[in-house]
């Protein structure tokens, strides 16, 4: 597998070993073999200057700055994330990680272990570690406590996303417990700064997904039925104008104002900011695969391309963008560089201004 990135770099974030924009997609230096490696990507996540990237083997990758500020504590290069006192008794070896879910929030990190552990790792002055109202700043993961205490112990951990300033996971249960920045209800009531993980009340289906935007949460429901729910700020219409349900998605996702839903039929529906065009354009060829960044999406297509559209400013749906740096109404196709045009795309991910492919 070969990575490549592109769009906005002034932290390191794109692990390409120096800290430029880029509109074209680069190859990333991640493998023992400098650019390949036999694991592939399973969630590609990013803060504002920082990414994770969680592969196959439960390893995961970072670059950037983890604390949200481009003059400190960057990473121009990919790093692993270590918790070795930490690691679950299925670990193989010493050196692997076993992580299933990460997420980032502006400043901060979550980590899930396939044991089910939470941990934290950042910056969080409005809850977003999870760790009370006297921790803000958590350097390393190892310093981390874990927040599962928190959560029923009868459960597994299923779905986990960040917004800008909270997070969410799911349990098998269908519950959802959620910390960090809940002022505008994006936490359930009361609407306020949740410090330590609480449940989210009056859910009337069990969840299956979560997906954050800055200032909203979106659960939902088992595809067939259809059921979601939306807390949090309407603005940009993005309660007020959601459909009343969203039976047979097969991907959901969610940039700082809008909702995107993939369904079965390859058809993306979307609602909310579009000021930057980062609704779906009409006539899109059919997808296969999404991935929402802040106020960007990028798509395969069933036929093998990839597309992108929206704020694109700092090079992440590709060169070509109107005078605003925006791809309003139409999308922009992304190629790699000469030697790789024929390589087959497995998949594509989206960060703040980030954009990532990955081939065989």
């Amino acid at each position: 597998m070969k990575l490549f990135a592109l769009g906005s770099n002034g932290s390191g974030q794109l692990g390409l070993g120096h800290k430029l924009d880029t509109s074209v997609a680069k190859p990333c230096d991640i493998g023992k073999d400098k650019y390949e490696t036999a694991e592939i990507p399973i969630r590609i996540t990013a803060g504002g200057n920082h990414t994770l990237v969680l592969l196959s083997s439960g390893k995961i990758l970072r670059s950037g700055s983890h604390y949200g500020n481009a003059a400190s504590d960057t990473s121009v290069i990919w790093s692993t994330v270590i918790a070795s006192k930490y690691f679950d008794s299925t670990s193989t070896t010493e050196a692997s990680a076993t992580f299933k879910f990460c997420s980032a929030t502006w400043s901060a990190s979550v980590f899930i272990t396939i044991g089910d552990h939470v941990y934290t790792q950042g910056l969080g002055t409005r809850g977003e570690l999870g760790h009370g109202s006297t921790v803000t700043q958590i350097d390393e993961i190892s310093d981390s406590l874990d927040l599962s205490c928190q959560l029923p112990s009868d459960t597994t951990i299923v779905d986990l996303a960040s917004g800008v300033h909270h997070s969410v996971l799911v349990l098998s249960s269908g519950d959802a417990y959620g910390w960090g920045n809940g002022r505008k209800g994006q936490i359930g009531e009361p609407a306020e700064i949740v410090w330590q993980p609480r449940k989210i009340a009056d859910l009337q289906f069990k969840v299956v997904r979560v997906i954050c935007g800055r200032e909203f949460t979106c659960l939902v429901g088992d595809p067939e039925t259809g059921e979601h729910m939306i807390l949090g700020a309407d603005k940009w219409m993005i309660r007020s104008e959601a459909p009343e349900s969203i039976h047979h998605w097969m991907d959901i996702g969610a940039s700082w104002g809008s909702i995107f839903v993939l369904d079965q039929d390859g058809k993306i529906v979307s609602w909310g900011r579009n000021d930057h065009g980062q609704l779906a354009p009409q006539n899109l060829p059919l997808i296969k695969q999404i991935a929402i960044g802040s106020e960007h999406a990028i798509a395969l297509t069933r036929k093998g391309s990839v597309v992108a559209w929206g704020w694109g400013e700092h090079g992440n749906c590709g060169p070509d963008k109107d005078e605003h740096g925006d791809v309003k109404a139409s999308w922009n196709e992304l190629v790699l560089q000469a030697s790789e045009i024929q390589s087959l795309v497995l998949g594509v991910g989206a960060g703040c201004a980030t954009s990532w492919i990955w081939t065989k």
